[in-house]
């Protein structure tokens, strides 16, 4: 099938999803709505992996901000999320590939993933609270990796780390030259690719169930603050708009 804003390739037991907005493959809800649809697809597909990467310079910035407003914030975050509901579901084993920024919803659809490879030019944070926002699902995950103090930290200063921080965070498993990026994912693969789908799956399976954890419950709960509390606040609109106009935000604290 055909997409306007990712490529889809299948083969050998390996789906890859390719991000193409370039220049930052910001993802808007049309390109959110195609990732969820090839997604969708690979239930007929018996496939051990699925990697995710990207075009251009940036792996993505994140989710637009223009869609955070008014009436499109509950259409966001429904298929946003669907993305994660998704790989939550799936059988096969997630990788993602970042050569480069990798910022927001961007930072969290690479980190979702079960396995990240990154380019040692690539960066990642959570800038959203800058904006009058919290990010969802770096608000279930990073606590999760990381431990919760490193998680608040990230998430409330909006800062921006390396790919070298992010290693030794453990959110990323590999740290590799950019112009070796392609070969090393590539080898990566392979090694997954020579074993039996099905044992992998189990064993993925198995290793989550034995978190105890349902993230399900918790993205829930997560959604719930951010729609219903967060959304209804005058900062949070207030943050979002004035990202758009380029300009500083006038906090009202309420």
């Amino acid at each position: 099938m055909s997409y306007r804003f990712i490529q889809t390739e299948w083969k050998e037991g390996q789906a890859t999803i390719t991000l193409n907005r370039e220049p930052l493959n910001v993802l808007n809800i049309a390109m959110m709505k195609e990732i969820n649809q090839a997604m969708d697809g690979l239930q007929k597909e018996k496939i051990k992996l699925l990697v995710f990467k990207a075009t251009g310079k940036a792996f993505s910035a994140g989710v637009d901000v223009g869609e955070h407003l008014g009436d499109q914030a509950e259409e966001m975050i429904e298929v946003f999320h669907g993305i994660f509901r998704r790989l939550d579901a799936l059988p096969a084993l997630s990788i993602a590939s970042v050569q480069g920024a990798a910022l927001g919803g961007g930072c969290e659809l690479a980190l979702y993933c079960d396995l990240v490879l990154a380019s040692e030019k690539a960066r990642f944070g959570q800038p959203e609270i800058q904006v009058g926002v919290f990010p969802p699902i770096a608000a279930l995950l990073f606590p999760r990796i990381m431990g919760w103090k490193k998680a608040l930290e990230l998430i409330l200063t909006g800062g921006t780390i390396t790919a070298a921080e992010a290693l030794a965070l453990g959110l990323v498993n590999r740290v590799v030259p950019p112009e070796a990026l392609e070969e090393e994912l590539e080898k990566y693969c392979r090694q997954f690719l020579s074993l039996s789908g099905v044992v992998l799956a189990l064993s993925k399976k198995a290793v989550y169930a034995g978190l105890g954890d349902d993230r399900e419950k918790g993205l829930r709960a997560i959604e719930h603050i951010y729609l219903r509390e967060l959304m209804k606040t005058h900062d949070a609109e207030e943050g979002l708009k004035a990202f758009l106009e380029k300009r500083k935000p006038e906090w009202k604290e309420q």
